[in-house]
């Protein structure tokens, strides 16, 4: 029976499951207050029966005069007992509202409060994480829209750039202007003349140090323009030229003075020009770069609120204030961005970047809150149906308990507590909670998982919930990497496991969905990964991982499209009696699969089917598999309570599992046919010469007609379709595309199959899973000339075994060696001896369908025969014709 936690599930969302469930168990909190009301009640309706009862005796001693009057009367002991028996009875029903009192209403009280609050805390604990998933879920949507929204314009901008700026061949190359600035060092390395000496750069950073240190520095206020910082009176600067660099007169200390104007150490400030001059009136700020030269500190201004600039050319720059406020429009970021030099293209390329990266970590976060959200369902649903299973416990505890104090005190309403108990009786915990689950279910487990949707269609970001032929494409494989690795796990660790018991039950191990998610996210990352990766975790972990991966696809593996093919399978009266014929409409039904889910289905069969085999599974288990199974291979399009009732993808798997070789023959003998048709599409190989195709197939007519006494009681044969390939292509892929998987030996039937041709071997696609039973041809008819096999140039034809096997290695078409199959058409019996044709090799079928002895044999449009000194020669359509039967 499934419990709550496979049970309400739903397929829009998460909460219309939950919101069934909850409905149901307030409905359970309102039971439990109509049978704490009974019990209320009924106590109160005992206390006050009691009560009326033992007012009936004082009632009648207020009348005087009756039998108060007559001791002995025999009418008074009667009236005596019939008073005694009332307030006994009295009594009896005080004890009885008492004990229901006891027993039942306030226990149960206490026990429905604290039921009502414990399904009160899930619902609202439940509720909170939907809504921070839905929350997430519409954030992801935003961020989608808005990185596909930064593609577009990435490439519009990009056709742009390709349209608007390509310059023309004869148009000549704009010349980019080049600014030399000189060295710095080149600059200090140049003697300085100042006064009428020549100075060394180093001499210079000596002088400047030591009249920065000596001399006075101070602030100047000039009005309009501010303050200004290191400042030296004219005054001051002629007196120390005078003191420490022996300057003769005021003139020669002024000449130096102008020299370091000259050289850019100093500037005047509050007057226009540059003349130096011995006043205490005029003031000199000493530059950045005198400090630099010196060494010494410079003092720095804090910037100011209000700016007003100078206007004296080149000395604005220099100034407090213009230089404060350069110093900060050097810094200035109108846009306030990271990257202000970057051209419109590199910006929406960094925004499309950006937003990808914001779109995949919401993708991981909403993915991250699915899984904790989905763990804390199940969790809460199992805790739900214990909470459920006591509450119906509790009411068969309440109704005993209830009977149980009435029958104590009063055995004359036995028969009243009998029927009681039989009440009580029918109760089934059980089978209310089965009613429940059968009547109110809306659906099994069925994650549903958002999938990073890349605008480049790349399915590298993710493994569970990608589309399985997506998944195949991206691995390069037929069977996507995640099924082959896990079956070829579970495959090399069955022999550790002790006994066919241990074996069998990995795949009906219940596995805790955290510890399923914790593998899963280890492997959820895009790309392939390797058995030992799977090393560090338990094996039913692992093939509850496989069971994850196969719920999360988005279609089921047998697509759900077909489950009402499935359906009118399973519901015709037909099938039941004649296997056969469902089997060929299963066939029919499951070739319309696309090739990865029909081969990954392959794979699975065949793992499970060769567990069966070597574990000796009895009937039990294979309904248990088949069961635990069902929801992973076939799930219908819409969860309702009909398909919840529905065992057709059960009746399918114990199908796959009872006719696998059957199923998936036919199955792989249609792929083969199908890609004989579709080579079309293909590039074409080098062909035969068919520049006489029309001689010779008038040539096969006449021949026909001669072999026939020129009558014939049929049609001809219809020429072949137009859309049919006359040809066989080798079949493209490497080992990659084979099934990894290590199927069962190759059975004694195979050798069946040598009256196939080996470009039938070469037909084979990858869906061929060596080891399954081949369908055996139907003998030739009795005077009928067998048919002969297209070899190719090989001598005999040997059958593939192995799993890996790659169409088109050793099948006779390398060296250009072409194999070309036609279908089967109405057979032909063999030709006189000297008949006109007699003297043509016979050319074999390259493929024959199983069941069609009898039919006429077509040829292979290019085929090779053999002459008689071993050396086969090509040749192009070659027809062998024979006279008929009649």
């Amino acid at each position: 029976m499934p419990g709550f936690a496979d049970s309400f599930w739903s397929s829009g969302d998460y909460a219309g499951g939950l919101g069934v469930l909850f409905g149901k168990l307030q409905q359970g909190v309102a039971e439990n207050q109509q049978i704490l009301t009974i019990a209320r009640m009924r106590a109160e309706a005992e206390d006050v029966y009691g009560m009326r009862l033992g007012e009936i005796g004082p009632a009648t001693d207020r009348i005087t005069g009756g039998f108060g009057r007559d001791d002995g009367a025999s009418v008074r002991k009667a009236y005596d007992g019939v008073r005694t028996e009332m307030e006994e009875a009295a009594k009896n029903h005080r004890k009885i509202a008492q004990s229901i009192r006891d027993l039942v209403v306030s226990p149960f009280s206490r026990w429905c409060d604290a039921h009502e609050a414990r399904i009160q805390n899930s619902q609202d604990e439940l509720q909170g994480r939907i809504k921070i998933h839905d929350k997430q879920a519409e954030a992801v949507k935003k961020l989608r829209s808005h990185y596909f929204t930064k593609c577009r314009l990435v490439e519009d901008i990009e056709e742009e750039n390709k349209l608007a700026f390509q310059d023309p061949e004869t148009s000549p190359k704009p010349k980019i202007p080049e600014i030399k600035v000189q060295d710095r060092e080149e600059e200090e390395d140049e003697p300085l003349e100042i006064g009428d000496d020549i100075y060394q750069p180093e001499q210079v950073k000596k002088i400047l140090t030591h009249i920065l240190q000596t001399i006075k520095l101070g602030e100047t206020k000039v009005p309009i323009l501010g303050t200004y910082i290191n400042t030296t009176a004219g005054s001051d600067i002629v007196e120390y030229f005078q003191k420490y660099m022996g300057a003769t007169s005021v003139s020669h200390a002024e000449r130096l003075g102008q020299d370091l104007i000259t050289h850019g150490f100093l500037r005047l400030i509050g007057n226009v020009g540059s003349v130096f001059a011995n006043s205490s009136k005029m003031f000199y700020q000493w530059k950045p770069k005198a400090f630099q030269w010196s060494g010494v500190p410079e003092k720095k201004q804090a910037l100011g609120r209000t700016f007003s600039l100078a206007s004296n050319g080149a000395d604005t720059l220099e100034s407090p204030i213009a230089g404060t406020v350069s110093d900060y429009l050097a810094g200035w970021n109108p846009l306030n961005t990271a990257h202000p030099n970057e051209t419109p293209g590199d910006r929406l390329r960094r925004e499309a970047a950006e937003a990808d990266e914001r779109y995949k970590a919401g993708i991981r976060k909403l993915d991250l809150y699915r899984c904790q959200l989905e763990e804390a369902i199940v969790e809460h649903l199992r805790y739900l149906e214990r909470c459920e299973l006591d509450r119906l416990k509790a009411m068969k505890t309440i109704i005993l308990d209830f009977s149980g104090t009435i029958s104590n005190v009063i055995p004359s309403l036995q028969s009243t507590v009998d029927k009681m108990m039989l009440y009580q009786e029918t109760v089934q915990p059980v089978g209310d909670l089965r009613y429940l689950l059968e009547n109110y279910r809306t659906g099994g487990f069925a994650p549903k998982v958002t999938v990073y949707e890349n605008y480049y269609n790349s399915a590298d970001e993710q493994t569970f919930g990608v589309d399985l032929e997506a998944r195949a494409r991206a691995d390069r494989k037929r069977v996507p990497a995640i099924i082959t690795t896990i079956l070829t796990f579970l495959d090399h660790r069955y022999p550790d496991l002790e006994g066919d018991e241990a074996r069998r039950s990995v795949w009906l191990v219940d596995v805790p969905l955290p510890q399923t998610h914790r593998v899963r996210d280890a492997l959820n990352t895009g790309k392939p990964f390797n058995v030992e990766t799977l090393e560090p975790f338990e094996i039913p972990i692992i093939a509850s991982v496989l069971k994850l991966y196969l719920l999360e696809l988005p279609d089921s593996l047998v697509s759900s499209h077909v489950y009402e093919i499935m359906k009118t399978i399973y519901s015709t009266p037909a099938s039941e009696s004649s296997d056969t014929a469902r089997i060929s409409v299963l066939q029919n039904t499951l070739s319309q699969l696309r090739l990865a889910n029909i081969a990954t289905l392959d794979a699975l069969m065949t793992h499970f089917t060769r567990l069966i085999e070597l574990t000796s599974a009895d009937e039990t288990y294979i309904a248990a598999l088949a069961t635990a199974l069902a929801p992973c291979i076939l799930r219908p399009r819409v969860e309702t309570s009909m398909t919840m009732e529905e065992k057709y993808s059960y009746r399918l798997i114990r199908d796959l599992f009872a006719h696998k070789v059957a199923i998936f023959s036919e199955l792989k003998r249609a792929s083969s046919l199908s890609h004989t048709i579709s080579v079309d599409t293909r590039p074409r190989a080098v062909s035969s010469d068919e520049s006489n195709r029309k001689a010779n197939m008038e040539a096969r007519a006449r021949a026909i007609i001669a072999a026939g006494g020129g009558s014939r009681s049929r049609n001809p044969s219809p020429a072949p379709s137009p859309g049919r390939g006359h040809r066989r292509d080798r079949s493209s892929g490497g080992p990659e595309t084979r099934f990894p998987i290590q199927t069962s030996p190759t059975s004694t039937t195979d050798h069946a199959r040598a009256h196939r041709s080996s470009a039938n071997m070469a037909a084979r696609m990858s869906l061929e899973v060596p080891g399954d039973a081949a369908i055996p041809t139907s003998e030739p008819p009795h005077g009928s000339v067998a048919l002969q096999n297209i070899t190719n140039g090989s001598g005999e034809s040997q059958p593939q075994t192995s799993a890996t096997y790659i169409p088109g290695m050793d099948d006779g078409m390398m060296g250009g060696e072409i194999g070309v199959e036609k279908r089967n058409s109405l057979g032909r019996s063999g030709a006189a001896g000297g008949g006109r044709f007699a003297g043509r090799r016979p050319v074999g079928l390259a493929r024959m369908s199983q069941g069609e002895t009898g039919k006429r044999d077509s040829v292979g449009s290019l085929g090779e025969v053999h002459n008689n000194e071993g050396v086969g020669e090509k040749f192009g359509v070659t027809l062998t014709d024979r006279a008929m039967d009649n």
